[in-house]
C-alpha cells in the first residue's frame, strides 16, 4: 500500500507549490521513496516536483483524462513507492466551469481515497482562520481534511493566536511556516520559470524548500497521515506493449531545453511501448535532428522567451522544414505550433505552416472538448479528446492548411493545422486518455 495525502488551499497563491514540494524534498531526502503528481493540466510544477523527488512529476487530470483514469495513473506513478505527495490545483473546490466538482483537487483526492493537508495563508487575519478551515472541512463530508499548515506566520505571537483558534475546529495543526521562510521562485505570463531554465538556482530553491518545511512542519504527524489512506483498489495504468516481430524501431524525435519544457512522462511511455525509440534534441543548441529522425513532436514551453535563439539556429530550422516537406509525421502543440509558423514576434521560424505568431495581451485559458475534423499522424476524423489551452500568443494563418480540431466549449470554432504530415495545434492533450494516438504516430514513422 503506498502512503498518500493530497496537498490543497482555499485558493491560488496560498502556498501549495512551496508545501508540497518542500514535504516531496524532505521527505526524499529522508529515505523514502517518493512519488509526485500534480492536479490538472500544469506543467511546470511538476519539474521542480522532479527535483524533489528523482522520479518524474505526473498530472492527474479528471477532465482531459476521465475520473476513471485518475487511480490508475496514479497507481501507474506511484509503484515502488513509500509515499505519495499530490500537490492541488487553484482553490481545493474549484473544478471545471459549470461541472461541478470535476477535476478539483477535493474531487481527485476522493478518488485517491486520500486525505488532505490544507496550506492556509494566515497573514491577515487570526481567529477567523478556524471558520474559514471550519467551513473547508465540513462543505463535503467525503473529503477528509486531515490538517492545517499555516503559511505566512507573521511571528510566534500571531502563530499561537493561530494555534489556539485552531484548537476548537478539531483539525489538527501540522506545520506553521514563517513569512521570512518563504522561498519564492521567479515566475513569468504562464506561471513559475521551469527548472530547465533555471537549473542550478532550481536545485538550490527546492533544497531550501526542503529545509524550511522540515524545520517548521511535523514530519511525523504527516507521514502518519498519509499511511492512514486506506488501500488502493483497482488498475494500474500500463502503455500498452504493440508486438513487433523484429523490425525496426523508427527515431521519435522530442524537443526539449529550456524553449520546449511542457510535456506529460506518459506520452514518452506510450511512443516506446508502440515500438519508437524516443530521443530528445535542443533547439536551441542542436544543429541537427537525432540520426535517423523518422518523426518529430515539438511540444509546449516558452518559445516566445527565445524566439531570438531559436530564430538563429538557422541550420536545425531548415532540417525540421526539410522533414515536414517530405511529409513525415510532426505532432506540434502549442509552443510547437509557434515554432512551426514562418515567424514568430517578427523572427524567422521553421516556415514549416504560411502563418505568424506573435505576443499578445489576452490570456487564453481553459479547458476544451475537441473533434478532430482533419486526417493526421495523430488520430482519423471524428477522434474525440479533451484538451486544455494555455497561451499569450496569437497565430495569424495564410492558406495551405485544413484545420485539426473542431471546439465545443466553450464556443465552436475550429482550431489548429493539418499539413501533409504536421498536425499543429494550439490544443494539449493527454494520450493516456486515447492510447491509439501514440500508436497510430510511431504506425506513420514506419512508413
Amino acid at each position: 500500500m503506498v502512503a498518500r495525502l493530497v496537498v490543497a488551499a482555499p485558493s491560488s497563491g496560498s502556498g501549495k507549490t512551496t508545501v508540497a514540494t518542500g514535504l516531496m524534498a524532505a521527505f526524499s531526502a529522508a529515505g523514502l521513496a517518493v512519488s509526485p503528481h500534480k492536479v490538472g493540466p500544469d506543467y511546470i510544477d511538476p519539474g521542480y516536483h522532479a527535483l524533489a523527488t528523482g522520479r518524474p512529476g505526473r498530472n492527474l487530470d479528471a477532465y482531459m483524462c476521465g475520473p476513471q483514469m485518475v487511480a490508475p495513473l496514479f497507481n501507474h506513478g506511484a509503484h515502488g513507492c513509500d509515499l505519495a505527495v499530490v500537490e492541488g490545483v487553484m482553490g481545493m473546490y474549484d473544478g471545471v466551469s459549470g461541472q461541478g466538482e470535476l477535476a478539483s483537487t477535493a474531487h481527485v483526492s476522493k478518488l485517491l481515497r486520500a486525505p488532505v493537508v490544507l496550506v492556509v495563508d494566515a497573514s491577515s487575519q487570526s481567529r477567523s482562520v478556524a471558520a474559514l478551515v471550519h467551513g473547508f472541512a465540513s462543505w463535503d463530508p467525503e473529503v477528509r481534511l486531515g490538517g492545517v499548515i499555516l503559511n505566512k506566520v507573521g511571528s510566534a505571537r500571531h502563530e499561537e493566536l493561530l494555534r489556539d483558534a485552531l484548537g476548537e475546529s478539531g483539525v489538527p495543526v501540522l506545520g506553521a511556516l514563517g513569512r521570512v521562510q518563504q522561498v519564492r521562485a521567479p515566475s513569468r505570463h504562464l506561471g513559475l520559470v521551469p527548472v530547465a531554465e533555471r537549473q542550478a538556482e532550481a536545485v538550490e530553491s527546492v533544497a531550501a524548500l526542503a529545509s524550511r518545511v522540515r524545520e517548521g512542519c511535523d514530519l511525523d504527524a504527516i507521514l502518519a497521515l498519509a499511511r492512514s489512506a486506506p488501500a488502493m483498489t483497482g488498475e494500474t495504468w500500463a502503455p500498452e506493449e504493440v508486438p513487433r516481430d523484429g523490425g525496426r524501431r523508427p527515431v521519435v524525435a522530442v524537443a526539449g531545453g529550456a524553449a520546449f519544457t511542457f510535456s506529460y512522462a506518459e506520452h514518452t511511455e506510450l511512443l516506446t511501448a508502440a515500438g519508437a525509440d524516443v530521443v530528445t534534441f535542443d533547439p536551441l543548441h542542436d544543429e541537427e535532428l537525432p540520426p535517423g529522425t523518422a518523426g518529430l513532436i515539438i511540444g509546449g514551453g516558452f518559445p516566445e522567451v527565445y524566439a531570438p535563439e531559436l530564430s538563429a539556429n538557422e541550420p536545425l530550422r531548415k532540417v525540421v522544414a526539410d522533414l515536414a516537406l517530405s511529409g513525415a509525421p510532426v505532432a506540434a502543440e502549442c509552443a510547437g505550433l509557434l515554432y512551426l509558423t514562418r515567424e514568430l514576434d517578427g523572427k524567422p521560424m521553421c516556415g514549416v505552416l504560411d502563418a505568424r505568431s506573435h505576443m499578445s495581451e489576452r490570456l487564453t485559458l481553459g479547458y476544451r472538448e475537441a473533434v478532430a475534423v482533419s486526417e493526421s499522424p495523430l488520430a482519423v476524423v471524428g477522434t474525440r479528446m479533451r484538451g486544455h489551452e494555455f497561451h499569450r500568443t496569437v497565430v495569424e494563418p495564410g492558406a495551405g492548411a485544413a484545420p485539426a480540431w473542431g471546439l465545443h466549449s466553450p464556443e465552436r470554432r475550429v482550431e489548429g493545422f493539418v499539413q501533409q504530415g504536421v498536425h499543429a495545434s494550439y490544443l494539449h492533450t493527454h494520450w493516456a486518455a486515447e492510447p491509439g494516438i501514440a500508436r497510430r504516430f510511431v504506425e506513420r514513422c514506419r512508413g
